[in-house]
């Protein structure tokens, strides 16, 4: 799944990257959570261009936000069918500008976050879908929900699904909602290829929606390793280097 995001590219690498039309400036974001304005590209009027929308798409057909589950990611194996998303994947395809995610591994000392991302650091296009809900009294929100897929067998490790990653060769093709025949971008809702991702274990600290600095998306340390097991930190002693964290084994898997 994908419940935690990460952007920390400058805006002018991604406006290049994703080849929208508008030059917006925001800061680097460390911890994007579900209800928050999210950047978004979409091809309208022949071109790219970038949009704000709430993350968690309420369909139009829903009378009050208030009263849905908040929907957050789509399964492609079922985007088609279920009815808060078949309109979308159909007319209102989209990506999400990213650097990385964030995902829990369940173990016996609880969930323990890692930060993912691609292996040769580049930006990643997450597949989404958008749908824009309209109130009585003629409100409108632009929602938007992560499309998810089984996960590969190197990041099963971590967890069963992931988001959808979109290949820059293929953004147009993934854009283009002006036909209503969906063969031909639904072998694009899969997982990475194996070794396309690495990934590390990070503080606890990402579980708090108010914590947002660059200091998330490092390695833990040891020291943070045993405090969060509940256990005193180790002081490195007089004219020593503080001791270095083991390796956890995931950047192993590659």
């Amino acid at each position: 799944m994908c419940g935690r995001f990460v952007i920390t590219s400058p805006p002018d690498a991604l406006r290049q990257i994703f080849g929208y039309l508008e030059q917006p400036n925001f800061p680097p974001r460390f911890n994007v959570s579900p209800t928050q304005p999210v950047p978004v590209v979409i091809l309208e009027d022949g071109g790219r261009h970038f949009r704000l929308m709430r993350w968690g798409l309420v369909p139009g057909w829903v009378k009050d936000p208030r009263q849905i589950t908040l929907l957050i990611n789509a399964r492609a194996e079922t985007v088609r069918e279920k009815p808060a998303f078949k309109n979308a994947i159909r007319r209102r395809r989209c990506l999400i500008p990213a650097d990385g995610y964030y995902e829990w591994q369940a173990s016996g000392q609880g969930k323990r976050p890692h930060f993912i991302h691609r292996r040769d650091g580049l930006p990643i296009g997450l597949a989404a879908v958008a749908e824009t809900w309209i109130g009585p009294n003629g409100e409108e929100l632009d929602t938007v929900a992560i499309v998810t897929a089984p996960a590969s067998a190197d990041l099963a490790a971590l967890h069963h699904r992931v988001p959808v990653t979109i290949a820059m060769g293929d953004f147009d093709r993934w854009l283009d909602c002006s036909g209503d025949d969906l063969d031909e971008v639904m072998p694009l809702m899969r997982s990475p290829e194996e070794g396309e991702f690495v990934w590390h274990q990070v503080s606890t600290r990402v579980n708090r929606v108010a914590n947002d600095d660059a200091q998330l998306i490092l390695p833990i340390t040891a020291e943070e390793r045993e405090t969060e097991a509940g256990k005193p930190a180790k002081k490195a002693g007089p004219g020593k280097p503080a001791s270095v964290a083991p390796d956890d084994g995931q950047g192993s898997l590659f």
